[in-house]
């Protein structure tokens, strides 16, 4: 118990001389506390009493007492504050650098991503080098001024401090979400009604393209075309082919529709809300045939990790949903 300890002697310790009156008590080095009644013990003189009554009987040793002081354990409402604030504190680091929530605010990327679903996406592996690939779904901030004439979010001073700890999403930065069709170096084309085609590799993207879209848009605004990537930048396009403001339809802006790396936040991971829509986000097969999308083993480790971490950490909420279920029906 902290640097103070608290004894007492044995054997004679405690007992006065009988009709002589009892020595104060002298303080011991480090703190130790002796008994104010050992006096005839510290001088070595015996005692009145019996050998086999010494020691025998209740003892009330006073301040004393050897029985260690227990520590007053403080109250609830007095670690509170120090608990949110530790709770605050690892939210923001988790937010900043591991896992950031967003929100789908269109229905851009259906049918893979449905308007008002929340995203888990991984901001650990940009700060081991790993950049964008093809097939993956990424936030990015607005590279230039896709977002104009979008209406701009109100939110009040809570929604404010929570998204600013990344308990959800913010309504100030200008984000978007789409899928990586092209990285750096790349030929991407689109002709007629489709395929996609990416360094002449046709796309088989019927597992993710909205039902009763075609891959490419047959119109004059942008949905045809043959674009060569620029290193460091990634040509970017909804799931929702007809109904998404993506690469294709922003080549008039300063990037000619490309999205710089620099601007990518991270990789859309897991669907983690609402419970009945969680799923990963894996890259489609079709982006991993060969000629199109070969990749080291340490990037495939690196493209890996993420949705490994995602699924250890969000499968335990399904258990605890369902445990929550029971207990309230049970209420």
């Amino acid at each position: 118990m902290g640097d103070v300890a608290v004894g007492a002697r044995s054997g004679h310790d405690g007992e006065e001389h009988r009709g002589r009156p009892a020595e104060s008590a002298v303080p011991a080095a480090d703190g130790a506390v002796t008994s104010g009644s050992d006096a005839a013990a510290d001088q070595g003189g015996p005692t009145d009493e019996p050998a086999g009554e010494q020691g025998s009987g209740p003892r009330d040793d006073g301040p004393g007492d050897s029985t260690p002081r227990q520590r007053k354990q403080r109250s609830f409402w007095k670690e509170l504050p120090i608990l949110i604030g530790i709770a605050l504190v690892l939210a923001l680091l988790i937010k900043t650098f591991l896992v950031q929530a967003f929100s789908i605010p269109s229905d851009s990327m259906q049918n893979t991503l449905q308007q008002g679903d929340r995203v888990l996406v991984d901001k650990l592996t940009p700060w081991f080098g790993s950049e964008p690939e093809r097939g993956e779904v990424v936030v990015f901030h607005d590279p230039d001024n896709w977002l104009a004439g979008e209406p701009t979010p109100n939110p009040n001073a809570l929604q404010k401090v929570l998204s600013w700890i990344g308990l959800m999403p913010s309504a100030e930065e200008k984000d978007l979400i789409k899928r990586v069709i092209g990285v750096g170096g790349d030929t991407i084309s689109c002709k007629g009604s489709g395929p996609v085609k990416v360094n002449g590799k046709a796309l088989n993207e019927t597992s993710f393209v909205y039902a009763g879209n075609t891959p490419c848009s047959v119109d004059d605004q942008g949905g045809q075309f043959t674009v060569k990537v620029p290193k460091g930048y990634i040509w970017v396009m909804g799931d929702h082919r007809q109904n998404s403001r993506d690469s294709r339809y922003n080549r008039d802006d300063k990037h000619n529709g490309m999205v710089p790396v620099s601007k990518v936040v991270g990789r859309a991971v897991v669907i983690a809300w609402p419970i009945n829509r969680w799923d990963t986000l894996p890259v489609p097969d079709t982006f991993d045939q060969p000629g199109l999308n070969d990749r080291s083993s340490a990037s495939r480790a690196l493209t890996a990790a993420p949705d490994a971490l995602a699924l250890a950490g969000a499968v335990p909420l399904v258990p605890w949903r369902r445990r929550r279920g029971a207990a309230a029906g049970n209420g």
